[in-house]
């Protein structure tokens, strides 16, 4: 019997070495994920799918805590990440990467890519965003429309204010206590765009069949291509022309006229904050973080067509016209950015990328 304890023991004690000599895997890129509609191979891909094959992310590190089984490819340092779509999934998967044991991201590079709404006024479907500002849609004040005072062109106002955008020319957008703006690295966004705004992006006969229903919206008649815009978060997945013009007015509110809203999607002010709080603990570095938004469908109908009649029309039958499209449209613009990054590390790993 003391045998077989002391034998125990010796187990023991080296199962505890080795967990306290193992040293974490050291991440050059997170690819941050927000959905995937079934498989993470073999059948049609969402956000992650392309990613995980095209990155080789083969090794699966479990997950307990969070919605998705994190993915690496341990040679080159590339992670992939599914946070889940919608805020609290995205804030907690973020938080729980950065605060697991298993991985460096001090040095880490993040880049969030997914798809989004886009204004039809800025682009078109397949088209590539990469972001400057982002900007959180649901801390608001709100009175029912039939309620409004009758100079107010809206009832949905700041948080903390009084009325409809008061005091726009003081609004601060690097000061944000609250999380209603975060400012990425404009240097780093504009490297990530001068590095892939000649990609040709693709385009399908479904997309060209709705897109042409747009005239009066140049880009959205245009070939999808590479830009640079801004991003609004928010809960609520809205659509139609009004709210698209109070898109526009809540960015230009926030970021005191310097961003323009292009698109709109759910979860990256969630991850921004996580982040946030990692960087301030000293597990992240938030001036490596970008963000890359593709377009899978408008945020407004065409003329003619009502709002209520084309959210109908986007939620039956196949969904959206440019949603796989989209997808690739992710990964082809932001895998070089990800292959950029590990192929330099030697300087990369120390020094941002810049033009």
């Amino acid at each position: 019997m003391k045998k077989v304890l002391t034998f125990l023991l010796l187990i023991l004690i080296s199962n505890v070495v080795f967990a306290t000599s193992t040293q974490p895997l050291e991440i050059k890129v997170v690819v941050v994920n927000m959905f995937e509609i079934g498989e993470d191979e073999g059948d049609r891909a969402g956000e992650f799918q392309l990613w995980k094959a095209g990155q080789k992310l083969d090794s699966r590190y479990p997950v307990q805590h969070g919605h998705h089984d994190i993915f690496v490819n341990e040679d080159t340092g590339v992670l992939g990440v599914v946070t889940g779509m919608g805020i609290a999934r995205a804030a907690a998967a973020i938080m729980a990467l950065g605060l697991d044991p298993r991985f460096d991201l001090t040095n880490a590079y993040w880049l969030v890519a997914g798809i989004a709404g886009i204004d039809p006024m800025d682009g078109t479907l397949g088209t590539a965003v990469w972001t400057d500002y982002v900007v959180d849609g649901d801390l608001a004040h709100e009175i029912d429309g039939r309620e409004i005072p009758d100079d107010w062109n809206t009832g949905y106002f700041p948080l903390f204010t009084t009325s409809p955008y008061p005091n726009s020319d003081k609004v601060n957008p690097t000061n944000s206590p609250n999380g209603e703006v975060y400012v990425l690295n404009s240097a780093l966004s504009a490297w990530a765009y001068d590095l892939t705004k000649d990609i040709a992006l693709s385009s399908t006969d479904a997309m060209f069949e709705l897109t042409k229903q747009y005239k009066g919206f140049p880009n959205a008649l245009a070939k999808p291509k590479v830009i640079m815009g801004d991003h609004l978060a928010a809960s609520t997945f809205w659509h139609g022309e009004l709210l698209t013009e109070w898109a526009n007015d809540w960015v230009s509110y926030w970021t005191n006229s310097k961003g323009n809203f292009v698109t709109s999607g759910m979860e990256d002010t969630a991850t921004l904050q996580s982040l946030t709080y990692l960087a301030n603990a000293n597990k992240v570095d938030l001036s490596r973080v970008m963000i890359l938004r593709t377009a899978s469908n408008f945020t407004q109908p065409p003329p003619g067509i009502t709002a209520a009649q084309n959210l109908e029309n986007e939620s039956s039958g196949s969904g959206y016209a440019g949603l796989d499209s989209a997808i690739s449209a992710a990964y082809t613009v932001g895998s070089p950015i990800v292959n950029y990054i590990v192929a330099h590390w030697d300087t990369t790993r120390d020094n941002l990328p810049s033009n």
